[in-house]
């Protein structure tokens, strides 16, 4: 039940279905050892649990790895080199999603590690991987830790902080919320640490130049994002229609202090993760192929259902799984556009086919649509 009195903060968090969280280094590594501070980390999952347990899905998008593994190999973080920045990531990556495994498994839920680069956001096929993998897992009801794969990584494919990381996860599942657990407790008009004439602000709605004016640098020895990222981020969230959250991270839990009207900033973006996407499907100007199908799919499609293969009479273009593709009836008119699950090839193959014939014909089980409903848009379902 949800009470009158509850903070406006802990009706945003309960509203929302998909939480992506992340948290900095600063947070869960010992300063003075560069070992885990592992009693703040079995606090935060606790909240995660209790998202969890109230049937919210949540992605964790966790720093750390190289404090951790350069601690352990003896490495100077500051004036490493790549390739020992990368010894260090592989030596703390064990660390943390051990430690992730551990103490989530302690709440009955299941961890799984999933490491992306800035190259697995931007090529088509491998954000469509990444996107079905994280799905997938919480499908499953597991738990992602997301994590940049420093360990390949060159300075080339990097994104370099984990809250560009983070929003760009959250554009990839259309998360409800992002949820940034710092050092800090929100945005404030100039810099807290040394004006005192500073003020926080609670709510964002539209990034002006004004806010990019009061962001700063990186303000810790672990860290390597300041608010400038945090605003990079926003940006990446709030055109994804995810609303996104600066909340401050060193209490014990985090979460229920937000939940109990912490002091925090919200970015609230204008439109719903699903609209901002299906508004981007629409402005799409490179259609790689289009489709043609019957008028039983074209009313399923009107109807807001997803594009089966049964309904697609003909193939043409060519095309490579994820590219866009028009979608037109049997008049010829073109009524829709969307994100095709199969390469042309594949797609003429099982084109009219029951989707439990898929397996048989390209022997792999892919997806039972050819456009899943979330990846389509209607242009003119009026015509017809």
């Amino acid at each position: 039940m949800v009470a009158e009195s509850r903070s406006l903060s802990a009706k945003r968090l309960a509203d929302a279905r998909r939480i992506v969280l992340k948290i900095g280094s600063t947070l869960f590594v010992d300063h003075d050892t560069g070992t885990l501070h592992r009693s703040w980390l079995e606090a935060l999952c606790a909240d995660v649990a209790a998202m969890h347990a109230n049937g919210q899905e949540v992605i964790i998008v966790s720093s750390g790895a190289i404090a951790l593994g350069a601690s352990q190999l003896g490495l100077k973080i500051g004036r490493a080199r790549l390739e020992e920045y990368q010894a260090a990531a592989a030596a703390g990556q064990i660390q943390l999603a051990h430690a992730y495994q551990e103490i989530l498994g302690c709440h009955g839920i299941s961890a799984a590690q999933v490491l992306l680069t800035l190259d697995d956001s931007e090529s088509r096929r491998r954000y469509l991987n990444a996107a079905n993998t994280l799905s997938t897992l919480l499908k499953c009801r597991a738990v992602p830790v997301v994590n940049e794969n420093d360990t390949v990584a060159t300075l080339e494919i990097r994104y370099g902080d984990n809250d560009r990381l983070a929003a760009r996860v959250a554009q990839m599942v259309s998360a409800d919320c992002l949820i940034l657990l710092s050092d800090v407790d929100g945005l404030y008009t100039g810099d807290p640490r040394t004006d005192s004439d500073a003020r926080h602000i609670p709510e964002v709605t539209k990034l002006t130049k004004e806010h990019w004016d009061m962001a700063g640098g990186p303000g810790s020895t672990y860290g390597s994002g300041g608010m400038r990222t945090k605003l990079e981020a926003a940006r990446i969230a709030m055109d994804a229609g995810c609303r996104m959250l600066i909340a401050p991270g060193q209490v014990s839990r985090p979460i229920q202090a937000v939940q109990a009207g912490a002091r925090v900033t919200w970015f609230l973006p204008s439109s719903t993760p699903r609209a901002a996407r299906k508004q981007w499907l629409a402005g799409m100007l490179q259609l790689k192929g289009r489709l043609t199908v019957d008028a039983g799919a074209k009313a399923a499609l009107v109807a807001g259902k997803s594009l089966l293969p049964a309904g697609v009479t003909r193939v043409d273009g060519e095309f490579e799984r994820g590219d866009a593709v028009s979608v037109i009836d049997q008049d010829g008119h073109e009524f829709g556009c969307g994100l095709i699950a199969y390469g042309a090839a594949d797609a003429r193959a099982i084109l009219g086919r029951r989707s439990d014939a898929i397996a048989a014909i390209l022997d792999y089980r892919g997806r039972d649509e050819m456009i899943h409903r979330d990846d389509l848009v209607l242009t003119h379902a009026e015509t017809g």
